[in-house]
């Protein structure tokens, strides 16, 4: 690192932290800025072209940092104190109770199925199967699968009880 590069920097800074004062309008933060800039040009000195206007590079790393800064800020969350927080009724806790309820009755539902009613149940309707794939992995018609189905969707539905639809 050249004595001159530094000197030069050194003599940039007020021009650097007014500059950096235009663009955030906030004292402190335009010295962190200036602070990330310069630590930045003195990490890049390499990158600098002897003869070129060291005051036009820096303030371009100013400019890039503040940008960087501001894209940082708008994906950082945001966190409000208690007070500024507006109440709110939990209505997902009550909706959470209801569907896990019904989640446990459906799951005892299937465990009430007959052994060959639950398998083609759970292929179908949680792993998604079609009838076809289902009846070549149990092995039996295609028919049968969809009565099988057919049948325990009524007995889940009856033992589930009336729906408000």
């Amino acid at each position: 690192m050249t004595l001159d590069f530094r000197s030069q920097l050194v003599a940039l800074l007020p021009r650097l932290r007014r500059f950096a004062l235009g663009l955030t309008a906030n004292r402190e933060e335009a010295d962190d800025l200036v602070q990330a800039a310069c630590e930045k040009a003195l990490s890049k000195e390499h990158q600098w072209q002897p003869g070129s206007r060291l005051d036009s590079w820096v303030y371009r790393i100013i400019q890039t940092q503040r940008i960087d800064h501001l894209r940082r800020e708008k994906r950082a969350p945001v966190s409000l104190d208690d007070e500024g927080m507006p109440e709110r009724e939990d209505t997902r806790s009550a909706d959470r109770a209801e569907q896990e309820d019904l989640l446990q009755h459906t799951l005892k539902a299937l465990e009430a199925l007959p052994e060959e009613q639950r398998a083609v149940m759970v292929l179908v309707v949680v792993e998604g199967y079609s009838y076809r794939e289902v009846a070549e992995q149990l092995g039996i018609p295609r028919g049968t699968v969809m009565s099988r189905l057919a049948r325990a969707r009524l007995r889940v539905q009856e033992h589930l009880g009336p729906t408000d639809d």
